[in-house]
């Protein structure tokens, strides 16, 4: 199940939670996301989930008491001590103490209620710039009467300016049995630093330390805003179209088959068939693509595109649960609770880090004076400024926010990642595997070739003899005719489809014959065969050979450049896998440059195809490129499944790793940058973290740092590692 943790900040106290909820006798594990601050619980089966929730509220409430809990499995959701007015005026919401209250959170709602604290998030906003601002005033007057008896006065009065509620929190958990938080860290450092007549070093500490708490939130809330703004996309209402008029319901409420009207400027709700009218449609928010697409009747539209002109009459072809906005939504939610093996390891880390460094810290206080190494003041002056440095912060906020980041880059390009581990796997693909219809060609049909004395006779009596057709390769005949004339159905007689041969039919008391090469060769007829790639289709009339029109499915635009890019990008080992004809599979394989392919294939062996090409790439990471309708098993068992064609595809999003919205295979080299630069900046930060606290933990421990090195080694590097986390990627 999923609990939402509204207002959960402190990377130190979210490993507490997750460490006792993941020991409770109901669960399984548990796993915070602290930029969405949402934690997935896993839970034994046949458990309650209110039962749970109760027990997961009194201790998240037992760190952090102001976090506010909400649990959704589903529709239903229950909200446990929500202080929004939205929710008060309405009555929804009762006193945190008693449990049992439910409500159902309308999407509405939902958006309302986001809203409503982001006018909560401005007036703290004031309030901190005001907090700062006096107290900050107060300190440098403090700085400059330092030699007067009115400095102590104005240092203590900062001090309780910036530190109260540091203090006030350290002293509730105390009294909960919950010592070793950062709020302790920081009161036991600072109260010390007084003790020890560093006053202004205990206030600038504070400060400081409060400007890092404020950063960080402001970090965080911009990180989330890329998820949270995604509730735009989401539609509010929908226009039905029904005998007595125009009727506006929420958009879960149209059935499959209803008609639905979108006026110019509105976007669409739900995924249809445009059965009146034509638009521009503006798909950015789908694909990242800033081109808009024009629709017609006929036309397959998407929700969350907005129709930028002209009025569109809809069919409803999928419920609002089903529709690509809310899967894009649930999707990307669901990416950023997916964490990498780096953001496991540094949740792990941080849990040992703090408890051995308070130890360490509490040790070096004690230990040496008794070993007669020096004054007792003197060793736990280093043993505060060690414990200022013993916040794991940098580490277990800036990790998870730059996977976020990178996930939020990738997905402006109109590249859905569906987690940091899909985000890590993608920076080691060294061979990748390409489906070829749907992903290297455009998948349809088209007249690639027309040889003969007269190609405007003999495209005409192909088109006429193929529009009673609906195979795909006639389709393609009939279209390329139809760009300049109309086909006069009513000229032709004695129509007749030769199973395993073709087609034929009389015009002008003449026969026709449409076909291939067994049709030519049965009736005796001369003709020299075509040996290129393609579908062939052979004409001839009154027994006379009039030439041939080759059909072939085309590469797709920049598929040459796209494959370069990806060789650029580390990708050594390109292969192909198909149904089509050997001949056709390896004249597109030499022309893209691929290093292997296998043509002819039924879906079973693409699944063993791919299995081996792993096995020969050893440790090294796969991916399997397809078009997602029919290739969920093989996306499915690459080590990195990528989605062609995702937009609309039920299968691509349930079965793929990484979706592509656009249908642009050079999308895949973007994703590889994307993927790498994240990784480089985690390394980067963890690097920084940890060598910055390691080396001014040794000259505390030596004597040479100061209280003010020990601030920047906590808050400072959190700062630059979120700093360097939030870059463009």
């Amino acid at each position: 199940m999923k609990v939402y943790l509204r207002g959960l900040t402190c990377a130190n106290c979210a490993g507490k939670i997750e460490t006792a909820v993941g020991a409770l006798d109901e669960t399984r594990e548990a796993e915070i996301n602290l930029v969405k601050q949402t934690m997935e619980v896993s839970l034994i089966q046949g458990t309650e989930e209110e039962r749970v929730l109760e027990k997961i509220e009194k201790i998240v409430h037992k760190y952090e008491p102001d976090v506010e809990v909400a649990l959704e499995g589903g529709k239903p959701m229950q909200l446990i001590g929500c202080s929004c007015e939205h929710c008060h005026a309405g009555n929804h919401c009762q006193d945190r103490d008693n449990h049992h209250h439910d409500h159902e959170l309308h999407p509405q709602h939902a958006k309302e209620h986001h809203h409503d604290h982001g006018h909560v998030g401005e007036a703290e906003g004031k309030m901190i710039w005001l907090r700062f601002g006096f107290g900050g005033m107060l300190f440098l007057a403090a700085v400059f009467l330092r030699d007067t008896s009115a400095a102590l006065f104005l240092f203590l009065v900062a001090y309780g300016i910036f530190g109260y509620d540091v203090l006030l929190r350290a002293l509730k958990n105390i009294v909960r049995g919950q010592v070793f938080d950062e709020n302790f860290l920081m009161s036991l450092s600072t109260v010390g630093a007084i003790a020890i007549g560093e006053m202004p070093e205990a206030v600038f500490v504070m400060m400081f330390y409060q400007i890092g708490e404020a950063f960080q939130e402001y970090a965080v809330r911009r990180s989330r805003k890329s998820i949270t703004s995604l509730l735009d996309i989401r539609p509010d209402s929908a226009e039905v179209v029904t005998e007595s008029g125009i009727k506006r319901v929420h958009p879960d409420e149209v059935q499959i088959g209803d008609l639905i009207l979108v006026k110019a400027g509105e976007r669409i709700p739900l995924d249809g068939k445009v059965m009146e009218g034509h638009a521009l449609l503006d798909t950015a928010a789908l694909t990242g693509e800033a081109l808009p697409r024009g629709v017609e009747a006929g036309s397959d539209v998407l929700s969350g595109c907005i129709n930028l002109d002209g009025n569109l009459k809809i069919q409803v072809t999928k419920p609002f649960g089903e529709s690509t906005v809310m899967k894009i939504l649930e999707m990307v939610e669901n990416a950023a609770g997916k964490k990498s093996k780096t953001e496991r390891f540094i949740t792990r880390f941080a849990r040992v880090y703090t408890p051995a460094v308070v130890g360490l810290a509490a040790a070096l206080a004690v230990l040496p004076p008794l070993l007669g190494f020096g004054e007792f003041e003197m060793w736990f002056g280093r043993a505060l400024i060690f414990l200022v440095v013993s916040c794991p912060c940098a580490l277990v906020l800036s990790v998870p926010l730059s996977y976020f980041a990178g996930i939020g880059a990738a997905s402006k390009h109109g590249i859905l990642v569906k987690g940091g581990g899909d985000m890590d796997t993608l920076c080691h693909i060294t061979q990748a595997v390409f489906d070829k219809t749907g992903t290297l060609t455009k998948g349809e049909f088209s007249v690639v070739k027309i040889e003969g004395e007269d190609k405007e006779e003999l495209l005409f009596l192909a088109a006429l003899g193929e529009a009673n057709s609906n195979h795909p390769i006639a389709e393609a005949i009939v279209r390329e005719f139809q760009k300049t004339k109309e086909i006069p159905l009513d000229s032709v007689a004695e129509y007749q489809e030769l199973g395993g041969y073709g087609i034929t039919y009389q015009i002008d008391g003449k026969s026709v014959l449409l076909g291939n090469q067994r049709l030519l060769e049965r009736e005796k007829i001369e003709f020299k065969p075509y040996l290129g790639v393609g579908a062939v289709v052979y004409v001839a009339k009154g027994g006379e050979y009039k030439g041939y029109i080759v059909v072939a499915d085309t590469l797709k635009e920049g598929c040459r450049e796209a494959l370069e890019a990806l060789r650029r990008k580390g990708v050594q080992s390109m292969v192909m896998l198909t149904g089509d004809r050997k001949e056709n599979a390896e004249a597109m394989a030499k022309e893209l440059g691929l290093d292997n392919f296998y043509a002819e294939l039924l879906p079973g062996d693409k699944v063993r195809i791919l299995e081996e090409l792993k096995e020969k790439n050893g440790l090294a990471k796969t991916a399997f490129i397809g078009d997602g309708m029919n290739d969920a098993p093989v996306l499915a068992g690459a080590d990195l499944g990528i989605a062609m064609g995702g937009i609309g595809s039920d299968a691509a999003i349930e079965a793929a790793d990484v979706v592509l919205m656009d249908d642009d295979i050079g999308k895949v080299a973007v994703g590889i940058r994307i993927a790498k630069n994240t990784r480089t900046i985690v390394r980067q930060n963890i690097a920084f973290a940890l060598g910055i606290k390691a080396l001014v933990l040794i000259l505390s421990a030596v004597g040479i740092a100061t209280m003010w090195m020990a601030v920047f080694a906590d808050v400072g590097v959190a700062v630059l590692a979120i700093l360097n986390a939030m870059r463009k990627k």
